[in-house]
């Protein structure tokens, strides 16, 4: 069932307010928590997520970096195996580039190799998503990156409400995490508890229901598929929506039982679609729900080309409501 917001002690908050709620929350019930990156503190970072963290927690815990990806997710990663929980803001994703060799090579390996004696429980906050009129180096989608390196876990929150809770649980969380929001997402409104609440890693939400189509949508394209359903309900194809929420671990089930009820899938991505997150789910789907498939999994995600300035032409690389749309039409036969 579709996860709703019961409580009666609800806020509005965007995308935004939600992380800096969660990290306010966070950081007060725990003191080993702290925020470092570039222009956190009195910048509250390039899109003022963490405004005001800075006047509550000093910058003893809010702390502005060099311009040195790599050097301060390194400390990062030395700081959470000598007992911090640190959360490290890269402002762009595609500057994940620079931190590979921390986060690849060291925190995803530092548990196994010690025989479990070390954890290195930190948070990498890091942006995705294009339509911002960024070009090539600030607009990419990386996320399918870190989803292949063993250690790692991955998480794309679509709504406030879940920004919030999978970043409580993340902070939580014993193993390095890569927690990716879109950065066009951060003025998206949505109903959020006031009281506490934490969302389990791990664990997909059925979004919308359906019987017709699974259309399995990650960060800012599960907004795109909600539109796309709203459409298709127009001509009369019932399509069921699902947000893994965490790339990895993945929620397999919920994804397999879905398509095993109706019998067509669609899954979208705006991370390049060649060997990336549309290709490992749509493989997930046909290998658990094979004799349930009326229809080949379709894939939707970026065109494999750099992410153009151009707008028009920006626009046209990632799946729309309209692109979402045609596909899903097409499958369920209603040309």
């Amino acid at each position: 069932m579709p996860e709703t917001v019961t409580q009666t002690n609800v806020w509005e908050l965007t995308l935004a307010e939600a992380i800096r709620e969660a990290l306010a929350e966070e950081m007060r019930r725990d003191q080993r928590v702290c925020v470092l990156g570039e222009d956190v503190a009195e910048a509250g970072s390039p899109f003022k997520v963490l405004a005001g963290l800075v006047g509550e927690f000093g910058t003893d815990r809010v702390m502005d970096t060099p311009i040195s990806e790599a050097g301060f997710t390194g400390i990062a990663v030395g700081a959470a195996m000598t007992g911090l929980r640190p959360v490290v803001d890269v402002m762009f994703g595609d500057f994940l580039t620079l931190t590979m060799d921390q986060m690849v090579n060291q925190a995803a390996k530092i548990h196994y190799m010690s025989g479990g004696k070390w954890k290195v429980p930190m948070v990498l906050r890091a942006t995705m998503g294009a339509a911002r009129r960024s070009a090539a180096q600030h607009s990419q989608s990386l996320h399918a990156w870190m989803s292949h390196i063993p250690g790692l876990k991955v998480v794309l929150p679509s709504t406030p409400y879940d920004a919030k809770g999978l970043l409580k649980a993340a902070i939580r969380d014993d193993n390095p995490i890569v927690f990716f929001e879109d950065k066009m997402m951060y003025k998206l409104k949505g109903s959020v508890p006031r009281e506490e609440y934490v969302i389990p890693l791990g664990v997909a939400d059925i979004k919308r229901q359906g019987r017709d189509i699974t259309i399995v949508a990650t960060s800012s394209m599960v907004q795109v598929a909600l539109a796309a359903a709203a459409r298709l309900d127009a001509i009369g194809v019932s399509a069921e929506v699902i947000d893994p929420r965490t790339i990895w671990p993945l929620d397999e089930k919920t994804l397999i039982d879905s398509v095993k009820k109706t019998s067509r899938a669609i899954v979208v991505d705006e991370g390049y679609g060649r060997y990336g997150v549309t290709g490992e789910i749509a493989s997930v789907i046909a290998e658990g729900a094979f004799y349930n498939l009326d229809a080949p999994v379709k894939r939707m995600g970026a065109m494999h080309v750099p992410i153009p300035f151009s707008p028009p032409l920006e626009d046209a690389t990632i799946p729309s409501e309209q692109s979402v749309f045609e596909v899903a039409r097409e499958l369920c036969g209603r040309n």
